[in-house]
């Protein structure tokens, strides 16, 4: 199943979405985003977060 992030589930407001087949690759895709959009280090509890709102399809 594919794996699917919603970056406004956790930035309001931002319509980053990302698809991947694992959650490895997904959360590599989310840090590349918040970096370099939301100026945003993933610590620890932000890595938490994403990995919460990561849904399957």
């Amino acid at each position: 199943m594919t794996r699917l992030l919603k970056c406004g589930d956790l930035m309001p407001g931002c319509d980053f979405e990302a698809r991947a087949e694992t959650d490895e690759e997904l959360l590599e895709m989310a840090a590349k985003h918040a970096q370099e959009v939301h100026r945003v280090e993933v610590t620890p509890e932000l890595a938490k977060q994403v990995k919460e709102a990561i849904r399957l399809e």
